[in-house]
């Protein structure tokens, strides 16, 4: 029996690393993994080498770097990273946006050139159909896009198709590790811990990255789904709902704080009418996103799909030294 090669990118990050670490888990011996990072050197590059990745320099704005990659790989796992520290002179040079489909096309040929028979490609709605001669919804990247790092992963779906990739595009979603690092529940001047996103009551989807990772691996396992898009999440929960399982995880009461999409335009914090307007996406397109993530069957996929509950339950100490 062969050994299917799978070449991760971005294998130190939140998406690569969950594809990495479960494809380690899997003792059946038919696949292994090609780590991609710029940094071999780095503390989680070691660390995956030591599990039994190989580590491999690579950088998805190289194409001959990705390209030799890929190469003897059955398959690959794609992602790109909108949110990648950036100098002030590569910010001045392409928009985030311009980033990820420069870097989508670049996988796309090299997956091509490679060879690769199946290819995850991590992607996100397209939200300008959706919001199509809206004037309440604020255009970003000179009127391109209303959410970029949406947008932008939706429209690069495209290039994977015109290369002929053999591909299943894989949407996911708000990441629960949020929580965590980048929005974790803030102390008010009163001491209350609050978390606060513009949705009302509707429900926001979530998913632990650990179960990106493994239902990316599943895919990986199924020729059946190239060309398939499949849309995942853990659980679909209110604002409410997000701040009692947190203040049950964390012993402390948590509240919810539901400003309006207007208001949180105006929150102080790098991009924040982008993630406005990806809130006001998430609310008002409410019953098809979640209707289209389907939690029993990405449970087909994936039988250890975490709940947030469960999730809470395996990063209770995040939580709390945060």
């Amino acid at each position: 029996m062969s050994t299917k090669l799978i070449a991760v990118v971005g294998a130190t990050g939140a998406q690569g690393g969950a594809v990495a670490r479960a494809i380690l888990a899997d003792r059946s011996g038919e696949y292994a993994v090609r780590a991609l990072t710029r940094n071999p050197e780095s503390a989680k590059a070691r660390e995956l080498a030591a599990a039994g990745a190989e580590v491999v320099a690579a950088d998805l704005d190289d194409e001959a770097s990705v390209r030799a990659a890929f190469e003897g790989a059955y398959g690959a796992y794609v992602v790109t990273n909108y949110w990648a520290p950036l100098t002030p002179e590569q910010e001045a040079a392409r928009t985030r946006a311009e980033m990820e489909l420069e870097q989508a096309e670049i996988a796309a040929r090299a997956a091509r050139d490679a060879g690769v028979q199946h290819l995850v490609w991590s992607t996100l709605e397209d939200t300008r159909p959706f919001f199509a001669g809206r004037d309440d919804v604020p255009s970003l990247d000179d009127g391109r896009y209303k959410v970029p790092h949406f947008d932008a992963k939706g429209e690069a779906d495209a290039l994977f198709t015109k290369y002929g990739v053999p591909t299943t595009f894989l949407r996911t979603t708000f990441y629960f590790d949020a929580f965590v690092n980048g929005m974790p529940p803030a102390r008010n001047a009163d001491g209350t811990l609050t978390i606060s996103f513009p949705m009302g009551d509707q429900r926001l989807s979530g998913v632990a990255s650990d179960d990106i990772g493994r239902t990316a691996f599943a895919i990986l396992k199924r020729p059946d789904l190239v060309g398939a898009t499949i849309s995942i999440a853990g659980d679909h929960l209110t604002g409410t709902q997000y701040a009692e399982a947190l203040s049950e995880a964390l012993g402390e009461k948590v509240v919810y704080h539901a400003p309006t999409v207007e208001e949180y335009r105006e929150y102080p914090f790098p991009m924040a009418v982008e993630m406005a307007n990806m809130f006001q996406f998430y609310k008002e397109n409410h019953d098809e996103f979640t209707g289209n993530r389907d939690l029993a069957k990405v449970r087909e996929l994936n039988p250890e799909l975490q709940s947030f509950a469960t999730w809470l339950a395996n990063h209770r100490d995040e939580l709390t030294a945060n």
